[in-house]
């Protein structure tokens, strides 16, 4: 009897323990809450707004902004304690068409968010953004710290000493960014994209946007864009945002969560009442096998899925194989990449419950080329300042010569730029060919991004090439922000008999477009691959 008082008496014991260790409570217009994994967080319910975050007994929240989604979306929120055991706190942030849900979870170090539209939000980009102490958070990326710099590209290109730096370098694809953050003595601050997170953004697998801006004043942003105009190439989606989370350690980012990173458990949002989420219950997943990619590419294929109101994606091992996250029910544009390059595209149609199976085969032409410069992949990859260009301006110093350029084929194509401006210079080919490979020709030149309607027109010897129609890209800047992903596309001149000549030859590429603009803000293009055939 006395042990089961024992036994009784600290079971009591840890239950007021838990009870007082974790909830919440309002005072004034601020709810706050406390995780009992050592965050207390605090939501203005005036505004949806958070206020503070104190992790360990440190305050990572900049007093003078506030952590919210854009600049602020004046909601109104309602708390409420709820779940097993009553081990979560829900936070319901109501703005018109836009819901915002804070979300903790007893013992966790970590704010769990989703978002909710119904229509286009009236806040301009649909962005969450922690506005951090740069006192208590003061590691970042360097890329993007631009702390004494000076404005050389609008209000977020700046050069600081000899470098220039953006909140644009700090960006990763989609399809590798699950986790991103600062840190500084004993307190990190992540933002966790887990498992299916992205599906209600746009952009695709290789989409990128700012992930974290370092500045003069004591802020951090770590950001997670769900809608943005920034090379955007698909149309914005409505739904359920997430979930995400922003996630506290002690410093370093966190690495696992059960199983792996990307596996952050998040099926407890199933008993929160939360509207737009879809129960793994009622979704379906895609099976199957990709085939037709050459062996060298065959670590680097890619499965998407899209329609308008989901998107997802899966890497393939290397022999093809793979398994889709679990989708939403509907019918889906599954498209095959070849590293950033769409191979082929076919329907699949995914049920709730069910599993389909749905083989996919590239259906890309390979002609026998007489020179090719670069690899149709999508990608700029290889070609001159390719490896520089996703965390530095084209003007930055550490670039090399944009040219004029002459290539010599052959030669490294690490001496090739990677894009051409209209304001820098063409780009000449010099060749040579023998009597067997004159004659009717084929030119075609792959792309990946334009800017102010960018497109190549060429010379070959003394004949000139037909100007091609304006290309549809995204209506932003691009390559001079850190990224070349666009919209691929191929332009393909064909070479009258008479025009190549035994010996050598020449082929001149420039920029050609209605509009005009000064240096690297002017009509401009990237490459992916040229080839002769």
């Amino acid at each position: 009897m006395l042990k089961r008082l024992v036994q009784g008496a600290v079971y009591l014991g840890l239950l007021a323990s838990s009870v007082l260790g974790f909830g919440y409570t309002t005072s004034g217009n601020s709810i706050v809450v406390t995780t009992d994994g050592g965050l207390t967080f605090t939501v203005d319910k005036t505004s949806g707004d958070i206020t503070s975050m104190v992790f360990n007994g440190i305050e990572t929240q900049d007093s003078s902004k506030r952590s919210q989604i854009a600049s602020g979306i004046g909601a109104t929120c309602t708390p409420t304690q709820t779940g097993n055991s009553n081990n979560y706190v829900k936070i319901t942030c109501v703005a018109g068409s836009l819901t915002q849900y804070y979300v903790a979870k007893y013992k966790d170090p970590a704010i769990h968010m989703a978002t909710y539209i119904t229509a286009e939000p009236s806040v301009g980009e649909l962005r969450f953004i922690s506005r951090l102490k740069k006192s208590a958070v003061s590691s970042g990326y360097a890329v993007s710290e631009i702390a004494g710099g000076t404005a050389i590209e609008g209000s977020d290109v700046f050069k600081v000493g000899s470098a220039t730096r953006s909140k644009f370098y700090s960006s990763k694809q989609f399809i590798d960014d699950q986790v991103h953050g600062a840190s500084g003595n004993g307190v990190g601050v992540y933002m966790v994209i887990p498992g299916n997170g992205y599906e209600a953004s746009s952009g695709g697998p290789f989409f990128r946007d700012i992930n974290n801006q370092g500045g003069e004043i004591d802020l951090y942003s770590v950001i997670v864009i769900q809608n943005s105009g920034h090379t955007q190439t698909e149309s914005n989606r409505m739904g359920l945002h997430g979930p995400y989370a922003l996630w506290f350690t002690s410093g370093s980012a966190p690495s696992t969560f059960g199983e792996s990173l990307i596996d952050l458990n998040t099926s407890f949002w199933e008993g929160l009442s939360v509207t737009g989420l879809v129960p793994q219950s009622q979704r379906g997943r895609v099976t199957g096998k990709a085939s037709g990619i050459a062996s060298s590419f065959s670590n680097y294929q890619t499965i998407g899925f899209s329609n308008s109101a989901a998107q997802y994606w899966v890497r393939t091992d290397s022999s093809g194989a793979f398994t889709s996250p679990y989708m939403k029910p509907g019918t889906y544009t599954m498209t095959l990449y070849k590293v950033e390059l769409a191979v082929a595209s076919q329907s699949v149609t995914v049920s709730a419950g069910g599993t389909a199976t749905s083989n996919i085969a590239s259906t890309e032409s390979n002609p026998s080329s007489i020179w090719q410069i670069g690899d149709f992949d999508g990608t700029p990859r290889g070609f001159l300042n390719a490896d520089k260009i996703e965390t530095m301006h084209p003007s930055d110093s550490r670039m090399s010569s944009w040219g004029p350029a002459t290539f010599t084929v052959g030669n490294s194509v690490s001496s090739f730029p990677m894009a051409l401006f209209k304001a820098v210079g063409a780009v000449k080919i010099n060749f040579s060919l023998t009597s067997s490979q004159i004659g009717a020709r084929t030119l075609q030149i792959a792309t990946t991004l334009a800017f102010a309607g960018g497109r190549p027109s060429v010379v070959v010897n003394n004949w000139n090439g037909p100007a091609p129609a304006a290309p549809s890209q995204p209506d932003s800047r691009g390559v001079t922000r850190g990224t070349w992903r666009g919209n691929n596309i191929m332009y393909t001149v064909s070479i009258p008999s008479g025009t190549l000549v035994a010996g050598s030859n020449s082929i001149t590429i420039n920029v050609i477009s209605g509009s005009s603009g000064d240096m690297y803000l002017s009509p401009n293009f990237v490459f992916d691959a040229l080839r002769l055939y």
